[in-house]
């Protein structure tokens, strides 16, 4: 009676259970090939790219020796379309578009690094519910806003404040200087720094805070010597990925720093950085065929390097000097 309720309630089903479990089992076939298929699809993207790139790379060092690349310390790459014209060989030293790349960057980490840091740290540690709902959406929005527009904001605000500030201190400053984009550049990686240092501190037990009241320190004691020691690799990790997030931008450098090719320490000039070059020397008709324009990719492989063992040393930090915490 109960094997023939039960074939009774398989049949007004229509489905028996061995049917169901084969389609359950292809669906799941089916989903682990997609799956397997996106991620196949990624690493061929990624070869792809840095193989066309590093193609064209041994096609530029074919005309340009690797020494002068990398160790020149001039930057001129306009050389002529015939052999004859005046300019038919140009410098191409990578060496101040690297400096140039460089001093923006730190400029951009000495902006972002503390604000983004103090602002993690009061999101996560002092902020009621209340406030933690009106800041965290600000600090967000400064992500969703477009580069141009910061590029923008340091060419018309920027760069004259620091400029008259410059004159009545008695200083030079450059219409176009590496500090005004840097700062510019400091206040786009800021909501970064904020989200991962934050993300971070949240991450530390509960248990090492009262540990350590219990012990008698005070919330600020507590959070220089326990909190932030523990999430101090996450942090440094975080700081490398704003790095090369400053690396890679274009549109700030050329609206507040220029195109000029300077191998400089000083903030209050004009300098130039790798990914603005690239732009420069791909906009409009090119020639692929001189070294001009295959100088381009040979920056865009040296870039993409860097930022790769940047975006590495940041995971390696993360990870091995993480604190796993049952």
């Amino acid at each position: 009676m109960i094997g023939k309720e039960r074939r009774t309630h398989s049949d007004v089903r229509g489905n028996p259970p061995r049917t169901r479990s084969f389609q359950a089992r292809a669906i799941e076939k089916i989903l682990y090939g997609l799956l397997v298929m996106s991620s196949v699809f990624a690493v061929l993207i990624t070869i792809g790219i840095v193989l066309s790139l590093a193609f064209e790379t041994f096609r530029f060092f074919e005309q340009v020796s690797f020494i002068e690349f990398f160790f020149g310390l001039e930057w001129s790459p306009q050389t002529a379309m015939r052999a004859d014209q005046v300019g038919s060989s140009g410098s191409f030293g990578i060496v101040p578009l690297l400096a140039g790349t460089a001093l923006i960057s730190v400029i951009a980490l000495v902006v972002a690094g503390p604000v983004g840091l103090f602002a993690a740290i009061y999101l996560a540690e002092y902020a009621s519910h209340t406030i933690r709902a009106v800041v965290k959406p600000i600090l967000e929005i400064l992500a969703g806003i477009p580069t141009v527009v910061y590029g923008f904001f340091a060419a018309l605000a920027l760069s004259p404040l620091l400029r008259g500030a410059g004159e009545a201190a008695g200083l030079d400053i450059s219409s176009e200087s590496a500090l005004a984009a840097g700062i510019a550049m400091g206040i786009m990686i800021i909501p970064l720094i904020s989200s991962i240092a934050e993300d971070v501190i949240s991450a530390v037990p509960q248990s090492l805070r009262e540990g350590s009241y219990g012990l008698g320190a005070t919330q600020s004691e507590t959070i220089r010597k326990v909190v932030l020691v523990a999430a101090l690799p996450g942090i440094v990790g975080g700081m490398l990925l704003g790095a090369s997030r400053a690396v890679g931008e274009t549109m700030i450098v050329v609206m507040a720093a220029g195109l000029s090719a300077n191998l400089t320490a000083n903030p209050l000039e004009a300098v130039t950085t790798i990914t603005v070059q690239i732009v420069s020397l791909l906009t409009g008709d090119q020639e692929f065929e001189s070294a001009k324009t295959l100088s381009a990719f040979a920056m865009g492989f040296t870039l993409l390097i860097l930022t790769l063992i940047m975006n590495m040393a940041a995971m390696h930090i993360v990870n091995r000097y993480r604190e796993r915490y049952e």
